[in-house]
């Protein structure tokens, strides 16, 4: 990859017990974050980002996916999102330009058969900083009991002339859920409002 890459890291967590109750089946959360140069650091304020997207965003994308979905095959992923996190020298929007691009998104969503927007974050942090990646149901976007966060963290990265992205799926949602769905709310409150 022409990418400037130096690093590409993947976390892979199961959770067997919840609440100190044991889960119906063990939920795995995967992450995989690429470490870059910046490229846009050190030339001040840039006002055209889109080469670098052009540049890099797909390559990336496509890259990232492939990791992710060797680990955790596409047909088991119900749950993702996306993480970006610029060093100190740099701007958030640095961050934000890397994965807000369908350029980028298209690539995981379709290889798992998505239809629900990558839920994410974008922050400025110093190396080692602990990042949040948030996750939603990769179709249901109601289905609370898939919303979710994953918590990574490289303790070199990233530097200040670099950006840290990362993609991110779990094979369910959590273990016991017990506050049902953004939908059944909506339905209840449309139902109360008529009652009034």
């Amino acid at each position: 990859m022409d990418t400037e890459v130096r690093k590409i890291s993947t976390f892979v967590e199961e959770m067997y017990i919840e609440g100190g109750k044991r889960a119906e089946q063990p939920i795995t959360t995967v992450v995989v974050a690429a470490v870059l140069r910046n490229p846009w650091a050190g030339q001040g304020f840039c006002a055209d980002l889109r080469p670098e997207i052009l540049r890099l965003a797909p390559v990336l994308g496509a890259e990232l996916t492939r990791r992710l979905v060797a680990v955790m095959p596409a047909e088991r992923v119900e749950a993702y999102g996306k993480a970006a996190a610029v060093g100190v020298n740099g701007e958030i929007e640095h961050a934000s330009a890397l994965i807000h691009t369908l350029r980028f998104g298209n690539m995981f969503r379709e290889a798992v058969n998505g239809t629900a927007f990558l839920s994410f974050t974008n922050t400025r942090v110093g190396p080692g900083a602990m990042l949040s990646l948030p996750m939603i149901h990769k179709s249901a976007t109601g289905q609370r009991s898939h919303f979710l966060t994953a918590t990574f963290q490289i303790t070199d990265a990233p530097g200040p002339d670099e950006v840290l992205i990362a993609i991110g799926a779990a094979d369910g949602g959590r273990a016991h859920p017990r506050i049902g769905d953004r939908f059944v709310d909506m339905a209840e409150m449309e139902g109360e409002k008529a009652n009034v």
